[in-house]
């Protein structure tokens, strides 16, 4: 077996350990309604209709929606009861959004005092495709069919978080599952209102315990990392009425020009073809830079990976530079610096510019080398310089390989359990203290 084939082997065994979940089936391929992806039928739920709510958050529709990994108990099925979810959010572009997700109704009673919390879990790196959204892997853990490989790792930091009754919802983000537009992969604004407005829609889901009074909690990592952390920047101009008791993110690719370099060449080098097709449909304007730059090769791996989950990606474009898909064999680092209006696309999306609402814990790994640790530190220190309650959590574990997702996704998986009682604190109402902003100059 080749190096780089054992290195993606290496990368699919973890992601799908993250999930510890058995295959299940996806819908029957003659339900009526919807869409298919790579041989997956997308329920018609996903697709949003023509007209959506005026509110940010309102409710556009709801069903059952049975999980994948369930256990009976006295009290109810464990670890809840889920709905699917479409409600209305704003894109980027100030325009109306459906944008689908899940909300869990934990059947363990809340451990803290005071109403029972809500947490908005951002998932990490899914993909581009429908079939990727993190609620339909809430249903189907892990999704194989010899067309497309996708794994709802995620599960694991929801179920923790109903084990302590806290109820949960879960954002699909804009497009992802939405079968109307393609998903703007670490789009700054898309993700953040989508993750604000999933806590509004939770508060309306018929049978919440949740409310108005509920404290409410961020979780995110990676792509869901940068999600919470732009919710927290943007939250008190755009959802003034969910304040925020705690956020934590994870490995946040806050500064994508750093993120690019690290990105390309690595096991998750397709997330550059996600980044770019979501890019130029929030922005045409971007379309003609594309067309000039990207060869032949480079516009078919862009179409290709539109379809993609994560696991496809690794299989197929991993370790790709993408000095191979331009006509100049440039690197798209190269591309960027050399044209003023990537330039202003990638500052716009940069983190760190806004103070962050409610208490804050960052971590990163100190050998990330795919959302590279400079940069999320970076992070951290620049939101304490805006007067941040930031408690920066430098993750130190062996470099575990170079360019491969153990790097990245390690940090995820030891960190995680304090990462979980953290936020769990502050949503029973534990102080979070002003946190270590003065020991971040001298930390890893």
């Amino acid at each position: 077996m080749t190096h780089p084939r054992m290195k993606l082997v290496a990368a699919a065994v973890i992601a799908a350990a993250c999930a510890g979940a058995q295959a299940l089936p996806m819908a029957a391929a003659d339900e009526p309604g919807g869409t298919t992806s790579r041989g997956v039928k997308i329920p018609a739920f996903y697709t949003p209709p023509a007209e959506l709510p005026a509110a940010n958050g309102a409710l556009v529709r709801t069903e059952p929606l049975p999980l994948g990994l369930t256990l009976p108990s006295t009290d109810g099925p464990l670890p809840g009861k889920a709905t699917r979810l479409m409600y209305k959010s704003t894109d980027a572009g100030g325009k109306p959004v459906g944008v689908t997700g899940a909300y869990i109704e934990p059947t363990a009673k809340w451990k803290g005092d005071g109403p029972r919390p809500v947490v908005a879990v951002a998932p990490g790196t899914m993909g581009q495709g429908d079939q990727c959204s993190a609620s339909l892997g809430l249903e189907h853990p892990i999704t194989f069919n010899g067309k497309t490989m996708s794994v709802g790792y995620e599960d694991l930091a929801v179920y923790r978080f109903l084990a302590e009754g806290a109820a949960v919802v879960v954002t699909d983000y804009p497009g992802l599952g939405g079968t109307d537009r393609l998903h703007t992969y670490v789009n700054r604004v898309d993700e953040g209102h989508a993750v604000l407005d999933a806590v509004r829609a939770a508060r309306t889901v018929d049978g919440a315990s949740v409310g108005a009074d509920s404290p409410v909690g961020l979780y995110g990592y990676s792509q869901g990392g940068g999600a919470v952390a732009s919710a927290a920047e943007l939250q008190p101009e755009y959802a003034p009425d969910v304040e925020l008791s705690g956020t934590y993110s994870g490995a946040p690719p806050a500064n994508l020009e750093e993120v690019i370099k690290g990105i390309d060449g690595s096991a998750l080098a397709g997330a550059l073809g996600w980044s770019i097709n979501g890019f130029a449909q929030n922005d045409p304007a971007l379309q003609p830079i594309v067309d000039a730059n990207v060869n032949d090769k480079g516009k078919a791996a862009l179409k290709d990976l539109s379809t993609m989950c994560i696991g496809d990606a690794l299989f197929g474009y991993g370790f790709k530079k993408s000095k191979d898909w331009t006509k100049s064999g440039k690197t798209l680092s190269e591309i960027v610096a050399g044209e003023p209006k990537l330039q202003a696309t990638m500052d716009a999306q940069r983190l760190g510019k806004i103070k962050p609402s409610g208490p804050v814990r960052l971590a990163t790994g100190v050998e990330d080398d795919i959302v590279p640790h400079e940069q999320a530190r970076q992070l951290a220190a620049d939101w304490c310089a805006k007067g941040g309650a930031v408690t920066y959590e430098p993750v130190k574990l062996p470099n575990l390989g170079d360019k491969i997702v153990t790097n990245h996704v390690a940090p995820l998986l030891t960190d995680q359990g304090k990462a979980v009682s953290w936020l769990t604190d502050r949503l029973a109402g534990k102080p979070a203290g002003p946190g270590n902003c003065g020991e971040v100059p001298r930390l890893p």
